[in-house]
């Protein structure tokens, strides 16, 4: 049904009611379109026109008239009225043969038949719009503004359009002043609003700065300036690519997995030596410790109870006066008695020169100072010749001595112990770069009752440090611990309490539960730090009028990597104690730069995950710091299929059950499911090798020989460097090539050539250990599948773990 309440030009609603109210103008009221009665007649082909009055008797089919239509079909258009009859004397005009019985049952039940009038139109037209019009709307007293109804034939068809049809005089658009929306600073503005209101007010041409109009002009000149830079830095800091605020690019860099870092505070061991009158005093967690002028402050990560016999522990040589722990070592023995030097495993030692060559303290190398950790207890033992206590101690292989240690001998006074050029060290801590500050307020100090509280703490610089566990670090290598890596620090944050809980930083409050007193620091660019706390629904909110106080650390960054011997004062000074740090802090790194993280951020999420090819899980093993090189292999092992990763590990260490389980543990994160991954050492290929070098003339053999011997060794070499069948130099797969050894033996001092011919009375070989030869010297190499490694330690014990020889010719 559609209401003829629409006119051409204007609504009719009011007219209408006027209409009704006088009662002596008729006037349709609304129009219906049936939707099939009766049955035999088509629907849409019958129209219920309510009256306001009583349709005229006189009212029919020539007085009326269907307009609209847009089709050209004959058979639709134009619509024509076949006839009309008012309801009430349907009965009566069957008669006429229009009417048929079905439409005089259909219609004469309806309500007020008198006022309706039924219409019968020759087709049900199309989808446009139509008007019933009353032809003399005079001569039937017919009001002229309601002789006409707007309608539809498909109005019950299925559409999504509200029945109103918009209004056909929509208002008139006033025209727009012209305004430069690239004027959006101070100056700019001024200058617009200057220009417009000598258009709307011409008489106004003052242009005095002190005059109140152009001050107007200027305030809001200055409020447009500031609104303009508020839209262009929300607009900016919405975008990685252009957000200018630390904050903003943190947050951006966050949602495609990568974290940006805000630096990281160095590290270093801090030695102290006692007297026996500090005997046995406790250094705390958190002692901290300066430079001499006070620009650098650390403090001490755990706990220390010092030992005056630990201060300077002496080397035993064996009664050797000019001896040396050489490049590589791993244990030593040292005066003293267990009980005496109270050393256990999981303790640090920092061996240290402290004479040079000629007994002088001043020309000691400082760079021969090196921090081991114990692997084990120690060991009492004593000298059966002198009967001298003594204490053997070991350390890990990944502290392995980096240099020769002079432990040279110097005699002093009759009756008197020698004095050793290097000593151990006992009393050592690891400190960290960062000065304590508070307990103080932050800022603001309360909650406020309305809106976000997002505090700052005073001073600027939050120092951020990779969390330290002193039982995990004694079990781990002691140049571990001076291992810093900023993408793992967190905020410095010593305590924060509300006077009811203590509140724990995060690094977001995504997994937060919002029962959880948690917050997260955000940095600028400018070294303050903001708290960002919980809205109740991830991590809790604060409550209005709490007072907030908050301890923490200043510091970090590259200016915490001091050179040795710089933190020599104890802030709280302790008689018969002295400190200083025998080496450089390192690990210091500043907080990373905002355009970095714009060009690495989007590049994060690419770093894969996950292990599910063999080549993958080589991949992951082989981001395992100890791991040279991997390749895995997947098998089926009767129930389920197992990758087997065998690794390379680097100085060709063994793939022992601690570190296999080490490394399957590496792995677990980024398994498969329903796969099963074993840790495998790789096959090891012994050589059989033997060339005839002939040595120049005026040289002798065996100086050669012995440079040969250093050169192809599988060790590192005394002046640095690898001897040529060093582990790390192979790896999977990699054929040694006859090519390079000739190169190698050439490069000698002394050298004038080598022979490399193999057949009847030559004693040249160039093969695998134990096996016949297979073509290799005609190949010019030795090749390995892809889970073999060449090896040749040249251990005349061990020949099966390869050799090489020379057979010297010439010379002297």
């Amino acid at each position: 049904m559609t209401g003829m309440h629409e006119h051409r030009y204007a609504k009719a609603g009011p007219r209408l009611d006027e209409t009704r109210g006088g009662g002596w103008l008729n006037g349709i009221d609304h129009l219906e379109v049936d939707a099939g009665h009766p049955p035999d007649v088509p629907a849409q082909r019958t129209l219920l026109v309510r009256c306001l009055l009583p349709v005229p008797a006189d009212l029919g089919s020539a007085d009326l008239e269907v307009q609209g239509g847009v089709r050209a079909d004959p058979a639709v258009n134009p619509v024509r009225v076949q006839w009309a009859v008012v309801a009430s004397g349907l009965a009566a005009a069957r008669d006429t043969g229009l009417v048929t019985a079905q439409d005089a049952e259909a219609f004469c039940a309806l309500p007020d038949p008198e006022t309706l009038l039924v219409v019968r139109t020759s087709s049900s037209g199309d989808f446009s719009g139509y008007r019933l019009v009353v032809v003399e709307p005079d001569r039937y007293e017919f009001d002229p503004r309601l002789a006409a109804a707007d309608f539809g034939f498909k109005v019950d068809c299925p559409t999504d359009f509200d029945c109103p049809v918009p209004a056909p005089c929509p208002p008139e658009r006033l025209p727009e002043p012209t305004i430069d929306y690239l004027n959006r600073d101070f100056t700019g503005l001024r200058q617009l609003l200057l220009d417009r209101l000598s258009l709307v007010l011409p008489r106004w041409a003052d242009r005095n700065v002190a005059d109140l109009g152009v001050t107007l002009v200027e305030l809001f000149a200055y409020l447009g300036d500031h609104l303009a830079y508020a839209q262009d830095a929300v607009s900016a800091e919405a975008y990685l690519g252009t957000a200018r605020r630390r904050v903003s690019v943190a947050r951006h860099a966050r949602l495609l997995d990568y974290r940006m870092h805000n630096g990281a505070a160095s590290r270093t061991w801090l030695v102290v030596e006692a007297d026996e009158a500090a005997d046995g005093t406790t250094l705390v967690r958190g002692t901290e410790v300066h430079a001499a002028d006070g620009s650098v402050v650390f403090h001490t990560l755990h706990d220390l109870t010092v030992r005056a016999s630990r201060s300077a522990i002496d080397f035993y040589t064996w009664g050797e006066p000019d001896s040396c722990l050489p490049r590589g070592a791993t244990r030593a023995t040292l005066r003293g008695t267990c009980s005496e030097l109270d050393l256990h495993a999981g303790d640090v030692l920092l061996l240290e020169e402290v004479l040079d060559g000629d007994g002088a303290a001043a020309g000691a190398d400082r760079s021969h100072r090196w921090a081991v950790r114990l692997v084990a207890d120690p060991r009492d033992r004593r000298d059966p010749l002198t009967g001298a206590d003594l204490v053997d101690v070991a350390w890990r292989a990944e502290d392995e001595l980096p240099f020769p240690l002079c432990l040279r001998l110097f005699p002093r006074g009759r009756c008197e112990e020698p004095l050793g050029a290097s000593v151990a060290r006992g009393n050592v801590v690891l400190v960290e770069h960062g000065r304590l500050v508070g307990p103080e307020p932050l800022v603001p100090e309360q909650v406020p009752d309305r809106g976000d509280y997002r505090p700052t703490v005073d001073q600027p610089g939050l120092a951020h440090a990779v969390p330290y566990d002193h039982d995990r670090a004694r079990a781990a290598p002691a140049v571990d611990a001076l291992l810093a890596r900023p993408e793992e620090a967190v905020p410095q944050v010593v305590r924060l309490s509300d006077g009811r809980d203590d509140w724990t930083v995060r690094p977001d409050l995504l997994g937060s539960d919002r029962f959880e007193p948690e917050f997260v620091v955000e940095m600028e660019d400018d070294g303050r730090a903001h708290l960002r706390f919980g809205d109740d629904v991830l991590g809790r909110r604060p409550l209005s009028g709490d007072s907030f106080r908050v301890s923490y650390r200043v510091g970090g960054g590259r200016a915490g990597n001091v050179g040795p011997d710089v933190l020599t004062v104890l802030a709280t000074q302790v008689p018969g104690l002295w400190v200083r740090n025998p080496l450089p802090a390192q690990g210091g790194e500043d907080p990373e730069p905002v355009e970095q993280v714009r060009q690495w951020a989007p590049q994060a999420f690419r770093v894969q995950q996950r292990a599910v090819t063999d080549a993958d899980y080589g991949t992951v093993a082989g981001r395992h710091p100890q791991v040279q090189r991997a390749a895995a292999t997947r098998r089926w092992t009767g129930s389920w299929y197992t990758e087997f990763v065998t690794v390379d590990r680097r100085r060709g260490d063994p793939v022992d059950p601690g570190f296999r389980s080490e490394l399957a543990a590496f792995l677990e994160p980024f398994r498969m499911a329903g796969l099963d991954v074993a840790v495998d050492a790789p096959v090891a290929v012994s050589l059989d090798i033997v060339l005839t070098v002939c040595v120049v003339e005026g040289h002798f053999r065996a100086g050669v020989r012995r440079a040969l011997v250093d050169r192809f060794s599988a060790g590192d070499l005394p002046g640095g460097g690898r001897g040529f069948f060093h582990p790390d130099n192979f790896t999977f797969g990699q054929p040694v090539f006859l090519s390079e050894v000739v190169a190698a033996v050439m490069s000698v001092d002394g050298v004038r050539w080598v022979e490399t011919e193999e057949g009847p009375g030559s004693p040249n070989r160039f093969r695998r250990w134990g096996r016949p030869a297979a073509g290799e010297r005609t190949s010019g190499r030795i090749s390995m599948d892809r889970l073999e490694i060449a090896r040749c330690d040249s251990d005349p014990n061990e020949p099966e773990n390869g050799r090489i020889e020379f057979v010297m010719v010439g010379g002297l």
